[in-house]
């Protein structure tokens, strides 16, 4: 679940080749805040996670707190994704 504080959320599914993969596929769902309609690939880059749209581009940066993923959209807007 991708959430951005007063700006909606949705779910997402992410894949991956594996447990020690460093990118894989974003498919959301209906209903995503902001332009998160348009996530479809992660990557880790120096232990965060970057969500990019179709064309590559980065929409958010976060990073795992203990409990859940924390960060900014490039928008400036905080959002977190969470199971």
């Amino acid at each position: 679940m991708l959430t951005s504080p007063g700006r909606g959320q949705c779910h997402m599914t992410f894949g991956s080749a594996g447990p020690t993969a460093v990118e894989g596929t974003i498919a959301p769902e209906g209903g995503c805040p902001g332009r998160f309609y348009m996530s479809r690939k992660w990557t880790t880059e120096g232990g965060n996670v970057v969500m990019r749209d179709h064309t590559g581009q980065p929409l958010a940066q976060l990073s795992y707190d203990g409990t859940t993923y924390q960060g900014k959209a490039t928008s400036g807007d905080p959002v977190a994704l969470m199971r």
